[in-house]
């Protein structure tokens, strides 16, 4: 039997396999995961959005793969009972200034095949979120809400049920190509295989690196800081209500989102983070923290965006700053509203000159593929990115068959 490892067991990974059992019932994935369980990272602390596909530029690999996954997840979760709810959601200028930004928007949207994408005067769009300001918004009706912990845990069991293996606690310390395939030396022993695939997020890179793999591009993790509305509050927003993205600007910025579990969710910000996977205290890796700070993409990127990066550590220490910013999309926030919240840290790919990579990102090698950058919308179109995924190796594993 031909076998595929997977090293990483999040969403993205986890999805390649189980479309592996779907496509290849001949085929055994092995997915290694580090730690002690699944979606441990992005996959389980993001904000639990169904991205409908609005913001990505027409005919690009997230336009494509979010609009196709969001409807193959939405599938995926009624067959498994996965709490989710397509609430809808607001893109609200809060300005005149913003306004042609939102029609290109709509314009997008409709382009990369959303249904039901609607332009909205203020009075409409208080008549959706009453709270909100707006001198005008659009409204996607598809962007929903999901547990994405849950959605794993769900492929996970059907990769189990289909002949796949998923082996927590398998933390890959070093790769051997072979003759015929690979070898991953593990802290859970060895695993051979004869395809390697790469979705290991925040250690794409370094796992691709062990690889023998030549990038043009490190992974640069940017923490997201999110605060809860206070249970008093919650009424203030109904679904999702997000700003104009500022093509100046390398973030989005941000937003309100309700949980899918309760409550209403208002973030991330985005802050250079010294520990890839530094959620809670300690903050600071040293092998991290010297990955980014010798890399000159990233002082590049500061050079390009000083103001950006200046304000985003700002607000980051200012509950006040961060509710001044929520108020513009919501003008009754108070600093005294906003309790402590998540923290998520975004795997970034950023090129040597300082630009990020905006779009997915695949590096091929001889009966190799590496997945190095998948950021939002990277969980909602997971099930799409694993049947591309699929399709990148299906020569790999017709040879090795």
């Amino acid at each position: 039997m031909t076998r595929v490892l997977i090293v990483g067991g999040g969403i993205v990974g986890l999805s390649a396999a189980y479309q592996l059992t779907e496509q290849h019932p001949d085929v055994e994935p092995i997915v290694l995961e580090k730690d002690d369980a699944v979606a441990r990272h992005q996959s389980g602390r993001n904000s639990g959005v169904l991205h409908a596909g609005l913001y990505y530029a027409p005919g690009s690999a997230k336009a494509r793969l979010a609009v196709a996954g969001i409807r193959e997840m939405t599938a995926f979760c009624g067959r498994h009972d996965i709490p989710h709810t397509i609430c809808g959601k607001l893109v609200v200028a809060t300005s005149t200034e913003e306004v042609p930004r939102l029609r290109a928007l709509l314009e997008r949207g409709t382009r990369n095949g959303l249904r039901g994408l609607r332009w909205l005067t203020a009075e409409e769009a208080r008549a959706i979120e009453p709270a909100v300001a707006a001198v005008a918004a659009v409204h996607v009706p598809e962007a929903g809400i999901v547990d994405y912990p849950r959605v794993a845990r769900a492929l996970a069991d059907a990769v189990r049920s289909g002949g796949g293996r998923v082996v927590c606690g398998a933390r890959v310390d070093s790769l051997r190509a072979t003759a015929s395939g690979w070898v991953a030396e593990t802290s859970a022993g060895a695993f051979e295989g004869d395809v390697l695939v790469n979705c290991a997020g925040l250690q794409a890179d370094r796992i691709a690196a062990l690889s023998g793999a030549r990038l043009d591009v490190r992974i640069v993790p940017f923490r997201g800081e999110y605060y809860l509305l206070r249970s008093d509050r919650e009424h203030l927003v109904r679904s999702l209500i997000y700003p104009v993205p500022d093509p100046a600007f390398p973030f989005l910025g941000v937003h309100f989102t309700r949980r899918i579990n309760g409550g209403v969710e208002a973030g991330p910000n985005a802050v250079l983070a010294l520990a890839r996977e530094g959620y809670d205290r300690p903050r600071f890796d040293l092998r991290d923290a010297l990955s980014a700070l010798a890399f000159p993409g990233l002082w590049r990127f500061v050079a390009r965006y000083p103001r950006v990066c200046a304000d985003e550590l700002r607000r980051s220490s200012s509950r006040r700053l961060f509710a001044a910013s929520l108020a513009r999309l919501v003008p009754e926030v108070e600093p005294g509203d906003l309790l402590p919240g998540g923290v998520g840290i975004r795997a970034q790919a950023m090129r040597r000159d300082g630009t990020l990579v905006e779009d997915f990102h695949f590096v091929a090698q001889p009966r190799a593929l590496h997945v190095i950058n998948a950021p939002s919308p990277g969980a909602t179109a997971s099930l799409a990115i694993g049947r591309e995924i699929v399709m990148h190796v299906r020569p790999a594993l017709t040879r090795a068959a």
